[in-house]
Parts: C-alpha cells; structure tokens; sequence
C-alpha cells in the first residue's frame, strides 16, 4: 500500500486581511474534500508581524505599555520557554496603532518596545527575540533606549526627551548605571543600512507620514544620534544590515543593547524545525499578501521554497497579490504553481473581505493540480 500524499501549508500573514495562523487554516480548509491527503500547517514569519506568533507557546497581556505617540495601550508579550521571550516592535510602536491622520515619524516614539522588554526581563527572560518590522518610528530606537535607562542630555546637563525633533538637542548621551543581562537578538527581514539612500529615513519614513522636507530633517537627526554614540560610546552600528530596519531600531538594539541582528527567517525556521518538517512532507504551499520582487531579499515565501527546493520537493505559491509571477525569473526555480488571489476575485477590495474564503479555493485548485499532473505516483499522486 503506498504511503499517503503528505502537504505542509507554511504562509505568511496576508497583510490586512488574515495572520499567517488564519492563512494557513484557510489553505487546510480547502483540502477538506480529499481525506487522502495529510495535511499539515506551520504558520511563518520573517521577522515582521506575525513574528511573535509564529514563534510563541504562549501570549500574556502588559498593561501600561505606550504606544508610539505615548498613549498607554495594551500589548503582548510571547514566551518560547521560561527564559526566552519573543517581542513584536510593532506591538507597542508599530503603524497599525495610529489613525492615519496621527502618523508623524518627527515625534514617534519607540519607548513602548523599551518597556516591553523591561517587562520580559523582569518576568525571568535571559534571552529576547524581537521582531522588527511594521514600525510608526523613525527613531532609530532612542525611544526603547530611554525605556531602557539610557539618558539622553543637553550640553547644560538637562533631560531630553529622544524623539527625532529633539535629537539636535542632545549633546551628552550616558548609558544606564547596570548592563541589562539579556542577550537580544532581533530578526529583520531587510538589510537596510541606518543612513544613505537606502536608509530607514529615505526608504521607510515617507510610508509612515513623513514628506519629502521631513526625511531631509529625519536623516540629518539620526546621522546626528549615530556620530554622538561613536564619538561619546564608540558603539557604531549604523552600517550593518539591517540597521535600518524598523525606523533604526534594528540600530538602537545593536547600539544601546549590544543586540545581534539577524535575518528573521532563520530564527523561525530553526525554533519550528521547518527543514525536517519539509523534507518529511510531499508538497509544501506557502504564500503572502503580496508577492512582489521584495519577496526574494529574505521574505518568508521566498525562504520556504528555497528549503523545499533544497529537499526536491515541488512548492504552491497562494498570494494576494502578485507583481512578480512568471515574467520573474526568480520565481521560476523557486514556485511550480502560483495562484494570485486576484485571479480568483479581480476586485481588490473584496478580494480583501473574502481572503479567508478565497483561499480555501485556491487551496482546491492546488489539489486538483495535484491529481492531474502528468508525474503522477502508481496510486494518483505526483512528485514522489
């Protein structure tokens, strides 16, 4: 008797529409109709929203925590275990907390990140994944650092509150009187650099409020934070990658914390077992909201398929939608099938309300190419 067909479903999150947990329930769902097919789900994340989920046992409520404007909200924290805990940044200071009349990157504040892990530490945390992605600040994670116990003075010795619109301000930059013993690492799915063209400001702040005069005013603020930390610390991190990452906060870890930053992909992969997962199955389906050419400078999608590909096994691509299909010749090794949600429902906006139902159908569509493609098993099935 011939072993059954085995599917791993490991999406992302399909931006505002479903977490990568609800994605990949929406995909199992679709295989209802072919009992003969094991299906198995492992939601991913790259370091962005979704990271804590992916990662977490369990999720636990803070109060008090500040919001990126300094209003107190509510936020999670997630436990791998006892002493490991795993942070969203965007939980505390990420865009989704602002209306968007309120998004102002000259005044946003990444203090809430900073309090949450204060919260971890003293909840018995000796290790801290953060997720850095999804940000309202451009702060390059002054903000979390003074949550953190870094002050930040003028030259007269008075406090100032790091906001980019007072970093020029500051002139004196003095760390906490105690080491926080912690290790952090913090997972970005960009290799931006703090500064420069290709910087947090140039490339992330216009997304999050900012005109063309105020990324001039932002970068000239974080170029002013970065020389005061190598001159008075000779902490300067500002050109490793990732640095840029939510807002500079990616920066600010590795400056103020001593953090290692790392691609946030692998994190979860290795924290899910996501290889032996893979090479045990017969299919792998992953997909994202949008599939563009960011997906293959370490988006999670884009990951999947490379471990698939490292074991053989052929890879489904479900996404919302898609500016980089066949006419990329980057997709072509990487995906077998590719399926835009759009081509399901060509009106975005409903498209949008109906993911959920949407991609129980592409997950049919994906059985169906199962059955009838031409490299079928003695019992029906393909690629084994």
């Amino acid at each position: 008797m011939a072993a059954p067909f085995r599917v791993l479903i490991a999406p992302d999150k399909f931006k505002g529409s479903l977490t990568a947990r609800e994605a990949a329930d929406a995909l199992a769902a679709g295989f209802a109709n072919n009992p003969d097919i094991i299906v198995e789900t492992c939601p991913v994340a790259d370091g962005g929203e979704g990271f804590a989920e992916a990662l977490a046992q369990r999720m636990e409520w803070v109060n008090g925590i500040h919001d990126p404007l300094g209003r107190p909200v509510n936020a999670r924290c997630g436990w791998v275990d006892a002493a490991t805990a795993v942070i969203e940044m965007s939980e505390a200071s990420g865009l989704h907390r602002l209306a968007p009349g309120e998004r102002d990157p000259w005044r946003a504040s990444t203090r809430g990140t900073g309090e949450l892990i204060l919260h971890a530490i003293a909840a018995g945390a000796s290790r801290i994944l953060v997720g850095l992605g999804g940000s309202a600040t451009n702060d390059a994670g002054a903000g979390a650092a003074a949550a953190l116990g870094w002050q930040f003075l003028t030259s007269d010795g008075e406090p100032v509150d790091p906001a980019p619109s007072n970093f020029l301000a500051i002139e004196r930059i003095e760390p906490p009187d105690d080491d926080l013993a912690v290790q952090i690492l913090a997972a970005c799915d960009v290799r931006n650099p703090l500064l420069g063209p290709n910087g947090a400001s140039h490339v992330y702040a216009r997304q999050k409020g900012a005109d063309d005069r105020m990324i001039g005013f932002l970068e000239m603020a974080l170029s002013h934070l970065a020389d005061l930390m190598a001159e008075q610390t000779g902490r300067d991190p500002r050109e490793m990658p990732g640095a840029g990452a939510a807002g500079g906060l990616g920066y600010g870890l590795a400056a103020f914390c001593g953090a290692e930053l790392r691609p946030g992909f692998p994190l979860v992969s290795e924290a899910l077992k996501l290889e032996d997962r893979i090479a045990a199955c017969d299919l792998v389906i992953t997909g994202e909201g949008r599939f563009d050419a960011q997906t293959f400078s370490g988006k999670a999608p884009a990951e999947v398929a490379r471990l698939a590909k490292k074991h053989r096994k052929p890879v489904a691509l479900v996404c919302g939608q898609c500016d980089a299909c066949d006419a990329n010749d980057a997709a072509r090794p990487l995906f077998d099938l590719i399926i835009p949600l759009r081509d399901i429902e060509p009106d975005p906006d409903v498209a949008m309300r109906n993911a959920a139902r949407l991609l129980r159908q592409a997950a049919s569509r994906v059985a169906a190419w199962v059955r009838s493609d031409a490299m079928v098993r003695a019992d029906g099935f393909p690629f084994r």
